[in-house]
């Protein structure tokens, strides 16, 4: 651990920043962008008793409106106009690239360069309006048959005002998001989700000390879990890091008199290449009975739909079970759908490189594979594993955690792509400085 903050510190200097002017503009201009997200999750949806609201979801955090919420830092619970969040725009991002490795002609457009990636991205955004009205039109039905009085005056035009107000949160989130990537620093809608899940790390904390002082929670077992959380964070950097670097050898060539001798390079693949898309969409389909129980009047009458909700509960060995198999399967999908074999061993064929001791082509293809789905299984172990402690603190110590695998490895890997962005304004400041000195030399000879 000392090692890994060190090596943070030397690649990020404190000092260097200040001096880089373009670099804090684009840090105040994330920062404010991030404090106006927050402020709109505080802002209720019309028509809403917040109170019932309140009380209604307070039996339903341990379904998908409670990962919803975990991800909008709280906009859910207090319905507020950014309820939605950039979960359909997200969502969209994801089944647009899984259409371009099936769909040949957006696979074209894939293969166009800047060009075709406009177009994809206004793909994404048609998409994202249609997933928000959809949703954003089954929360205010959603709404409307609940009991408790959560909604004041019920009807169409109810209806009609909470599409739009949900839809409009979402597509400014992505703007805002779109707004962040270009003028800002990091990944926009990354920083966004992990805006709202660190909002939620002060009350987590209070709350968690608060049962410390109470008695409800010994102190070992506090500080038990404290330093388990500082071991899982550097397996997640140590993981997030791992690559399996392939050596690929250029061979010698002859452009016009002159000689190349030959290079030599690496394909580097990730031991995690399908990131944290596995265990979202896992833990998406695995609470997605116990909330159509909690909104639903199927648990009461104890129908087949009560049972299956009772058995997927979180601690049950089936919960468990099958969320590793989720996160298996989709870790395996997902990486065969963003990495193709076959397309990488055809751009080093026609680039001249090859791996030694393999042909080109076919069986290159065929090597990359067979390296690409051992790595693969390394990886799915390290989401599974990651995923499943927070299950086990619950289930076996009783400790309220309050934050799963799939916020950590969130929170983690956009810390980790923002100081690599950080790092490398730096250094472009750097040789923009070493250039003008260089320049200035030259003059005075």
């Amino acid at each position: 651990m000392a090692s890994a903050a060190e090596q943070l510190a030397a690649n990020i200097n404190f000092s260097a920043i200040g001096k880089a002017e373009e670099l804090k503009k684009r840090i105040w201009f994330t920062l404010g962008a991030l404090v106006i997200y927050r402020l709109g999750t505080y802002i209720p949806m019309p028509g809403i008793d917040p109170v019932a609201f309140a009380q209604s979801f307070s039996g339903q955090q341990q379904g998908v409106l409670g990962l919803f919420n975990m991800f909008s830092g709280g906009a859910v619970q207090r319905m507020a106009i950014f309820a939605l969040n950039i979960m359909p725009y997200i969502s969209a991002s994801i089944i647009i690239q899984l259409l371009t490795s099936v769909v040949p002609s957006l696979e074209a457009l894939k293969k166009e360069g800047e060009a075709g990636r406009k177009v994809i991205n206004q793909y994404t955004r048609y998409l994202t309006v249609v997933l928000a009205a959809f949703q954003a039109y089954g929360i205010a039905v959603g709404l409307e048959g609940s009991s408790g009085g959560i909604v004041t005056d019920p009807g169409w035009f109810f209806r009609l005002s909470t599409t739009l107000t949900l839809m409009g949160g979402t597509m400014f989130l992505m703007w805002l998001g779109e707004q962040i990537t270009s003028r800002g620093i990091g990944n926009g809608s990354s920083l966004i989700i992990f805006a709202g899940i660190v909002a939620e790390l002060p009350g987590a904390i209070a709350n968690t000390l608060e049962l410390g002082r109470t008695g409800s929670l010994s102190t070992g077992l506090i500080l038990g879990v404290m330093v388990m959380a500082i071991l899982v964070i550097a397996g997640i950097v140590f993981f997030e890091r791992a690559q399996r670097r392939l050596l690929i050898t250029y061979p010698k060539r002859q452009v016009g008199n002159r000689v190349y001798e030959g290079q030599t390079s690496f394909l580097p693949l990730k031991l995690n290449t399908s990131g944290v898309i596995p265990p979202i969409f896992a833990s998406s389909l695995l609470l997605l009975p116990t909330t159509i129980v909690n909104v639903s009047s199927a648990a009461a009458t104890g129908g087949i739909l009560g049972l299956i909700a009772t058995y997927l509960a979180h601690g049950r060995p089936l919960y468990m079970f099958l969320y590793v198999a989720l996160i298996v399967f989709f870790a395996f999908f997902y990486t065969a759908i963003v990495f193709n074999p076959t397309e990488t061993a055809d751009n080093l064929k026609k680039h001249g490189g090859f791996i030694p001791g393999i042909r080109p082509g076919e069986r290159t293809a065929q090597h990359i594979d067979y390296v690409l789905s051992r790595i693969t299984v390394i990886g799915a172990a390290y989401l599974a594993v990651i995923c499943l402690i927070p299950e086990l603190l619950i289930s076996y110590a009783g400790f309220p955690v309050y934050f799963g695998g799939t916020s950590l490895l969130i929170v983690v890997s956009v810390t980790m792509d923002t100081v690599a962005q950080v790092h490398g304004h730096l250094q472009a400041h750097q040789y923009e400085g070493l250039i003008r000195k260089a320049k200035l030399r030259g003059r005075k000879r």
